[in-house]
């Protein structure tokens, strides 16, 4: 057998929290002027397009172009972007006053009281900006594709002389390409994550519950200056074949493999780190699954350069895993699921590492990398960054764990 992981265990919990600090200063929000530049290149993407008009619900799209928040409900809130003039609202008459509070780029806001029909006020609001019903020439409408069934369910009826369709186009367009504002925000948040998976690892004791760790990581979140864990997946042994998760809790015993996945979130943009090592003795298995992981996660980021579909990058990392026994394709013992996706705003965008997804890769799209290796009855090895592409090519945010040895780099 051989010794240990280096980091693993060894530092008490409150030795741990001691030794984090707030990581948050200086970091800046994205401004009104960054709004409106994605306003203004939405609209030449609907002009080029012919698309009329998009409906933002509620949500992380209306606050990416509008930098208004307000999270979506049984009711319709959400704003009108017509692919030329000004930007408006609809909401319930009775939260005018709290939505023009949160408004960060100013527009009309349409009200409609409980007892009336927020979708026939939609479409007097498209007449409204000039948008008419044209049973010839049907003006292009695109809705929200994060809008409740309901909202589209109520709209469709009323809307003849429109062409609705999916708004995906213009927001996934504009979204999946970050500003170097917003991959700033990202690139804090995952420095955050990265020193929080350090400080995890080393509270780590035989006897230790899955519910024990996860909570250290939501106080070590807030330590470092986020709200909490945005979200923490903690697996210890058998339990890391299952990607995301198990019913019950598990304690920590020698020769477990642990794995860690956990985020935050930090002015808007989220953070979304996995580690995998061993609690104790590693076995050959364990280092021999551990390094046909790293060298698929490797492959993927490899393959990802400009212009190459999204789907080869999935196909590099699962040609990777094939070469050492894994697969092939979906089958276990292997990866089953996705190599990577898009992460901003929310924690999975568009687009993704799939053998489904052509999007060819462009600069500032950003995306986890995970080709997860699950092998049920026995445990599972992810190993999880993220990475954005520039100018020339892709570049890191989190570098990959280092050896199932040292997987933090601490000899270096």
């Amino acid at each position: 057998m051989n010794i240990g992981s280096k980091g693993i265990g060894g530092s008490s919990m409150d030795e741990a929290l001691a030794a984090l600090s707030d990581m948050t200063g200086g970091m800046v929000a994205i401004g009104k002027d960054e709004h409106l530049a994605r306003i203004a290149r939405a609209q030449a993407f609907m002009q080029a397009e012919g698309i009329s008009a998009v409906y933002l619900n509620a949500g992380t799209n209306m606050t990416y172009f509008s930098g208004t928040k307000w999270y979506a409900s049984e009711r319709m809130v959400g704003a009108i972007l017509p692919a030329r003039g000004a930007l408006a609202y609809i909401a319930p008459a009775f939260e005018e006053s709290t939505i023009r509070d949160f408004m960060l780029v100013e527009g009309e806001v349409h009200c409609w009281e409980e007892h009336e029909s927020p979708y026939q006020l939609f479409i007097a609001v498209l007449a409204k900006m000039g948008i008419a019903a044209n049973a010839a020439q049907p003006p292009r409408i695109g809705i929200c594709e994060s809008a409740a069934f309901f909202i589209a369910d109520g709209i469709r009826p009323l809307a003849a002389g429109y062409a609705l369709e999916n708004a995906k186009s213009v927001t996934a367009h504009c979204r999946a390409r970050k500003s170097g504002a917003e991959i700033a925000l990202m690139q804090r948040c995952k420095d955050m994550t990265l020193e929080v998976h350090k400080a995890a690892a080393s509270i780590l004791h035989e006897g230790i519950t899955t519910v024990e760790v996860a909570d250290f990581i939501a106080r070590a979140h807030r330590k470092v200056g986020a709200p909490g864990s945005y979200f923490c997946i903690v697996l210890f042994g058998e339990a890391t074949a299952y990607p995301h998760g198990v019913s019950y809790v598990q304690t920590l015993k020698r020769g477990d493999t642990v794995l860690i996945d956990t985020g935050c979130q930090v002015k808007g943009y989220i953070s979304d780190i996995t580690r995998t090592y061993v609690f104790g003795e590693i076995s050959e298995r364990q280092r021999f699954v551990w390094n046909a992981e790293k060298q698929a996660q490797l492959a993927a980021f490899a393959a990802a350069q400009l212009g190459v579909p999204c789907r080869d990058v999935d196909a590099a990392a699962r040609a990777s895993l094939e070469a050492n026994g894994f697969g092939p394709g979906y089958k276990l013992p292997g990866l089953p699921h996705r190599t990577g996706h898009g992460i901003g705003m929310d924690i999975h965008e568009w687009p993704y590492l799939v053998g489904s997804d052509a999007t060819p890769l462009d600069v500032g799209m950003c995306f986890s990398n995970e080709p997860m290796i699950c092998i049920p009855g026995e445990f599972g090895i992810r190993h999880e960054d993220h990475f954005y592409m520039t100018e020339s090519g892709p570049k890191w945010f989190t570098e990959p764990a280092h050896t199932i040895d040292d997987p933090f780099a601490l000899a270096r």
